[in-house]
């Protein structure tokens, strides 16, 4: 059975923004596909390629934040040309960090709003800002049901 709709249409945008078949090299068509690449590895040339579309992924804090790499070693990598793949744990983090980029977008309207909303203190979040919850499934789950809040008009 294949996949329609909006979770195939989210494949294949998270798949764009992290280079697509440039820097994967094999097609995602579904959620296994995914499963596989995020097991196996993301290439760092996807996470390079990420970081060139999203600002806010320049500064340490948030590299290290979201993605669980220090910029300092992921310039270390670019240098030395390395296609070393980051970890599982970093793969999933990237992968869900450019989900949530997408879904705030979306929300939102903008990619730069999106940014800016992720870098800022929210009241539905107790004031915390929503990147730094990226780092567990818990802060996720609570970014995620907080933009579906925003996108229904219940902000408290």
């Amino acid at each position: 059975m294949t996949q329609t709709g909006p979770i195939k249409h989210n494949i294949a945008r998270i798949y764009a923004l992290l280079g697509g078949g440039k820097t994967i090299r094999k097609p995602l068509r579904n959620l296994l596909d995914a499963h596989d690449a995020l097991i196996a590895g993301l290439p760092t040339s996807a996470l390079l390629h990420l970081q060139s579309k999203v600002p806010l992924l320049v500064t340490d804090d948030a590299l290290e934040k979201v993605i669980g790499i220090s910029a300092k070693a992921l310039r270390r990598r670019k240098m030395n040309a390395s296609e070393i793949a980051l970890s599982a744990e970093q793969s999933n983090r990237t992968w869900t960090f450019t989900e949530i980029l997408l879904r705030t977008t979306d929300v939102l309207g903008a990619q730069a709003e999106a940014e800016a909303w992720l870098n800022r203190p929210a009241i539905g979040l107790d004031r915390r800002r929503p990147i730094d919850l990226l780092c567990t499934a818990a802060g996720v789950d609570a970014v995620k049901d907080y933009l579906t809040r925003i996108d229904y008009g219940v902000y408290a």
